[in-house]
């Protein structure tokens, strides 16, 4: 089944819902010396890093518990870690209360992050089973689940920021974004799309946690049985109908890259731009670096930095494998 997408005109009206919780992020063209030899571009990077709670993920989960009824306003979410802090932040600024489900494995900076915005934290293992936890809490607490990227409301948030975007910069010739479950994906592909057609998008996913990529070649979501990439926030063990189609629809190329590839990427970011990112917002920069490096020759290529939750011991050890990858080591 095809899905509609939002409207230019519903993404608006949700970006002025969101307008007092939420920033309109930043534009910045760059140019790298790591880069001359590897593809041949203009690039400009969405700094969406700079959101409200450190990630793009804020976007949606406001506009999702805004749209619960009063009553229900009683939240929970499952989260390898962004998302639990998009959640704790959005039920901070809107009132609500907010019960968050965390990997086991996620990063203790994002677990602090999530607390720090007043949310209870309980963990359950990766995969499957944390998405069970929280639907045992939601049956049994009352508590409306808020999805990490599933559903109408989700993807009408994040199109925003292809929206923002095509305002900010309307001669891009293509946008590059990664893809997880395709919360983000879905709203910025739309988006770009009924801004100008013409516009290429492509999706960069990891190749150790490549759902996104199984389902368009299946043509359905799609499950995972094992995930493994260092860019923890674009695992998800399945895809879901309404982010898939929506993806189907707009994505013009879906890519996979490398933890290495990653790794580098994100080593050119903090040499050229000086933004310390996590993983899973150094993949659009790797996809133009590596897969697409010939499909982007003469183009200007927007890039989606999509979150910074990260803290500095994993990013130092981030840092450093991506030197030893851009030194050929």
């Amino acid at each position: 089944m095809t899905e509609k997408a939002p409207s230019l005109d519903a993404i608006r009206a949700a970006g002025l819902r969101l307008s007092p919780y939420i920033k309109r992020t930043p534009i910045v063209a760059f140019q790298s010396r790591h880069l001359q030899s590897r593809v041949d571009c203009e690039f400009v990077a969405k700094l969406e890093l700079f959101q409200h709670s450190g990630t793009f993920k804020a976007r949606g989960a406001i506009n999702s518990i805004m749209k619960l009824k009063e009553k229900a306003r009683k939240v929970t979410a499952v989260s390898a870690g962004n998302h639990a802090v998009a959640v704790a932040y959005a039920a901070s600024v809107l009132g609500s209360d907010a019960k968050v489900v965390m990997q086991d494995t996620a990063n203790p900076y994002r677990i602090e992050r999530a607390k720090s915005y007043g949310a209870e934290v309980v963990f359950a293992p990766p995969g499957q089973a944390a998405f069970d936890r929280v639907r045992e809490i939601e049956r049994t607490e009352g508590r409306a689940f808020i999805h990490p990227f599933e559903g109408y409301a989700v993807t009408e948030g994040t199109g925003g920021i292809g929206l923002e975007f095509m305002e900010q910069d309307p001669a891009l010739d293509a946008v590059i974004v990664a893809v997880g479950g395709g919360g983000l994906a879905s709203g910025v592909a739309a988006a770009v799309k009924q801004m100008n057609p013409n516009c290429l998008v492509f999706g960069v996913e990891p190749e150790g946690s490549a759902v996104m990529a199984l389902s368009f070649a299946k043509g359905e979501p799609s499950v995972l049985d094992h995930m493994s990439t260092i860019a923890d926030s674009l695992s998800p063990p399945m895809t879901t109908p309404y982010a898939f189609s929506i993806c189907r629809q707009y994505i013009d190329e879906l890519v996979t890259v490398s933890d290495d590839e990653i790794a580098a990427a994100a080593a050119v970011l903090f040499y050229d731009l000086k933004l310390a990112v996590e993983p899973a917002a150094a993949a659009a920069l790797a996809g133009a670096m590596g897969p697409l490096s010939a499909r982007l020759s003469g183009l200007r290529v927007g890039l989606i930095i999509c979150g910074a939750n990260i803290d500095s011991a994993s990013f130092t050890s981030l840092l450093e494998r991506g030197e030893a990858v851009l030194n050929g080591q």
